[in-house]
């Protein structure tokens, strides 16, 4: 017995969705929208007992989230397969950082952590509920058996709402960021669930920022710079290590090697970062992964779009868009910044 023997089994790869740039791009088709939560991908299998949460890349999520696995014991049927997002929230407002945290190895600090930091489940699709594998049926109808399962949830189980009214979509995708999410996805109504596509669209927030170019990261092949270290000046005139730019085509990173090398330090000494350069702090995810960097003299400003910050950093890797000449690195600072207005995470859920 276990979760083996549902209509859908474990591994599942979740279907995805793909990025647009705003709303004109979905056209004039008929969709579905939701909130993109900023959380963990996750798909629940339950059948009676027997709870399994398996990750957007297929490694089960189960040893590091107990307080979930309870959850879904007390608030799920007997026996289903449903897709969702473990979130974490702080106060009112959804903690991705705090959500990173709980992947720890010591057991100890796992069951710390799961009465510190709870993470809530918010469901958004359904692929198997009862003997019935619900994958080949349209998502309007998928939805509505999950509807179905939602009168069982409780305050830390929740359903994700929806809406077919563009304007209202339009006021989420603003508001929303206000709770901590990530933007909005878009579903067509009468399509299958398909493992592992991006049949789906997500609009998400885009901005731009001029940035001091710090240092670079070599490219994983040797060839050219991977990535780019950027900072932005604080008011005690520090400079804060914001995040990188990256996603190069293999020609780029040769330019990019070549332009930097009149900024290139051979010595960091005296460079704002020096108590790191040559180094880098560990990967949470890739204990393996080489964060060795080469310091530059910050001379250098870039603009760059970013969608979000997150405890004083870019929330994701930046995508460059140009170099800046005509900027001073000192006029780099954290005031260009915008954000959003603050609503409470629970507003999110009674729109």
């Amino acid at each position: 017995m276990g979760v083996g023997d549902l209509p859908v089994k474990p591994p599942v790869k979740p279907m995805l969705a793909k990025a647009v740039d705003g709303f004109e791009a979905l056209g004039g088709r008929e969709l579905v929208f939701e909130p993109k939560w900023d959380g963990f991908r996750c798909i629940a299998f339950r059948h009676d007992d027997d709870i399994e949460l398996g990750s957007r890349n297929e490694r089960p999520l189960t040893r590091y989230f107990p307080e979930v696995v309870s959850l879904l014991r007390e608030h799920l049927p007997a026996r289903c397969v449903v897709d969702g997002e473990l979130i974490v929230a702080s106060g009112d407002h959804l903690d991705f950082a705090a959500l990173q945290q709980r992947i720890h190895p010591a057991e100890s600090r796992i069951t710390m952590l799961a009465e510190t930091t709870p993470a809530a489940f918010v469901a958004f699709d359904v692929l198997a509920a009862g003997e019935v594998d619900l994958r080949a049926r349209p998502f309007s109808e998928r939805r509505a058996v999950l509807e179905t399962m939602a009168p069982a949830f409780g305050p830390d189980v929740r359903l994700t709402p929806t809406t077919g009214d563009r304007t209202v979509a339009a006021e989420w995708f603003v508001r929303f960021e206000g709770a901590g999410l990530d933007g909005l996805i878009a579903k067509p109504p009468g399509d299958p669930y398909v493992e592992d596509r991006r049949t789906q669209f997500k609009l998400k927030h885009t901005r731009t920022a001029d940035v001091v170019v710090a240092g670079y990261r070599i490219h994983k092949d040797r060839r050219g710079v991977g990535s780019l270290l950027l900072g932005l000046y604080a008011r005690d005139g520090s400079l804060s290590h914001m995040g990188v730019a990256a996603s190069f085509t293999t020609k780029r990173r040769t330019e990019l090697l070549e332009e930097l090398s009149s900024v290139t330090m051979d010595d960091p000494d005296g460079h704002p970062w020096a108590a790191w350069a040559g180094s880098g702090t560990p990967n949470r995810w890739n204990a393996g992964r080489d964060q060795s960097w080469t310091a530059v003299r910050p001379e250098l400003v870039c603009e760059v779009k970013y969608g979000s910050t997150l405890g004083g950093r870019f929330r994701a890797t930046t995508r460059f868009v140009r170099w800046r000449p005509d900027r001073d690195p000192a006029s780099c600072s954290f005031d260009q910044l915008e954000e959003p207005t603050p609503m409470p995470l629970r507003d999110v859920f009674e729109p």
